[in-house]
């Protein structure tokens, strides 16, 4: 870093000795940043520059930490590293298109591409590791997403189903993790020479499989919370000479943003400079590479910004589509059966609410055995895939009756219900550690509220309203 950065090194070494930046991102699905700002305590909320809906924090106040907040578990914010924001942002995923996040978990960018899709297309949230799958499934549950299919499946499993489907692709790859150094001891641990190589080869593998489901005239947006050049750079540097019908996209930047170094693509560093194949400079210049376009590509430095360090790159593959172009996957789309079919939730939803979930599309429910999904409309067949969550949860059928998922409550608002109980301070905290609560009204499921916003389900029977908050998430 003293050889790359120079005259700036000292401040850059500094930086470690100041306290790491926390912010929070306001999900847009569940209302507007204005709405959070008048709810939420005071105490200096600052704007994060590169999203709309991030926002600085300092937990100081006395109050409820923000991960113990009742706005927490209800998904009106998600606590994310405001440079991890930046990646997403640059994406710029629209409603109604087709969109994948490749290197998923823990959710962020996944949350934070669905509030900027604002329920839809299709957002295809992958992660290769199981366990984090799960982890990136729950936070798309908190956030009340209806329009994700949440898969555990290799790069190249993917590519096999999904050629040229998607309009935009997010790489948030797996690197070496020297920008969280300040944020994360356990990334120090983990650093090594050879797992920056080790990490390097694995990002040329995934990003030639995002290629291959990629559109033609689609967005790529590649990102890394790394410093060293060959995952960064050279990274780019190595796809395009691969994969020449791609050009890097010279992007707005923000203030302390800084220019990538093309330079750097070709950095001498012993543990890639023998590492053969697509790594040389010599292969760099056969292939006629225009490397001045890699200062389109962007650094961010814990010196420079309120944040941590990160790296990302915005590509375009060149061609056309005509307009209202929509590419089908290998498969084909998933059939469905229509909801009159599944007589105690049709019953479930004449009592307690006041939408037709599948107005738009009668037969887009999704049944595994006893439980019961909403499809994103046109949603992929699942067929030889791993799938943790095909759209939207909706509950279980029990016999005779029809129980509502965590999942569901989080996706509704209030008005989408025909009953609700709106929550005091002291009655929220109950409710989040699983105590029932005494109440009068018409019997039946109610859309319990905090602030205004959906938390979870209660039954009211006999002046008592039972706690449906899932046993695993209580405080």
């Amino acid at each position: 870093m003293q050889d790359m950065l120079g005259e700036a090194y000292p401040a850059f070494l500094r930086s470690y000795e100041e306290e790491k930046y926390q912010a929070l991102r306001v999900n847009a699905l569940k209302g507007t940043a204005e709405e959070f700002l008048q709810k939420m305590p005071a105490g200096g909320l600052g704007a994060v520059a590169w999203e709309q809906n991030g926002f600085y924090y300092r937990h100081d106040d006395g109050g409820p930490a923000p991960g113990r907040h009742p706005f927490h578990e209800a998904g009106v914010y998600y606590i994310q590293e405001p440079s991890a924001m930046a990646p997403a942002a640059y994406l710029e995923a629209a409603p109604g298109e087709q969109v994948l996040d490749l290197c998923a978990a823990p959710g962020g960018k996944s949350t934070q591409i669905a509030s900027y899709m604002q329920g839809e297309g299709i957002l295809v949230c992958n992660e290769i590791h199981a366990a984090r799958a799960k982890i990136l499934s729950e936070n798309v549950e908190r956030m009340g997403i209806r329009n994700a299919l949440v898969t555990n499946e290799t790069p190249q499993r993917l590519s096999e189903v999904f050629g040229g489907y998607f309009d935009r692709i997010l790489v948030d790859a797996p690197c070496s993790g020297e920008g969280m150094f300040r944020k994360n001891e356990e990334a120090r641990g983990e650093w090594s020479l050879e797992n920056v190589r080790l990490c390097a080869d694995r990002q040329d593998g995934i990003l030639d499989c995002a290629d291959e489901m990629l559109r033609p005239g689609g967005r790529l947006v590649y990102s890394t919370c790394t410093f060293a050049p060959t995952e960064n750079e050279g990274s780019i540097a190595r796809f395009l000479a691969r994969h020449q019908d791609y050009q890097i996209l010279e992007v707005h930047r923000y203030d302390g943003m800084s220019d990538g170094v093309p330079a750097w693509a070709y950095y001498d560093d012993s543990a890639v400079s023998d590492s053969g194949g697509d790594h040389g400079v010599g292969v760099l210049y056969e292939h006629g590479i225009d490397m001045d376009a890699l200062r389109h590509t962007i650094r961010l430095y814990p010196h420079l910004i309120r944040g941590e360090g990160h790296y990302l790159a915005v590509l375009q593959k060149r061609g056309d589509v005509p307009d209202g172009y929509r590419a089908f996957p290998a498969n084909g789309l998933q059939k469905g059966i229509h909801g009159k079919e599944v007589r105690e939730f049709w019953q479930f939803c004449q009592e307690t609410l006041k939408i037709d979930l599948t107005a738009d599309a009668p037969e887009r429910l999704l049944r595994f055995g006893e439980q019961l999904y909403l499809m994103p409309k046109d949603m992929p067949s699942i067929k030889g895939l791993k799938v943790l969550r095909a759209g939207l949860h909706l509950g279980t059928l029990r016999k005779n009756r029809f129980e509502p998922s965590h999942a569901l409550a989080l996706a509704l608002c209030k008005e989408e219900a025909k009953r609700s109980m709106e929550l005091t301070d002291a009655q929220a905290k109950a409710y989040l550690g699983g105590m029932t609560l005494n109440c009068e009204g018409e019997k039946g499921w109610y859309l319990m509220t905090y602030q205004g916003y959906s938390i979870g389900w209660g039954k009211l029977a006999g002046q008592i309203m039972k706690n449906h908050y899932p046993k695993g998430l209580r405080k």
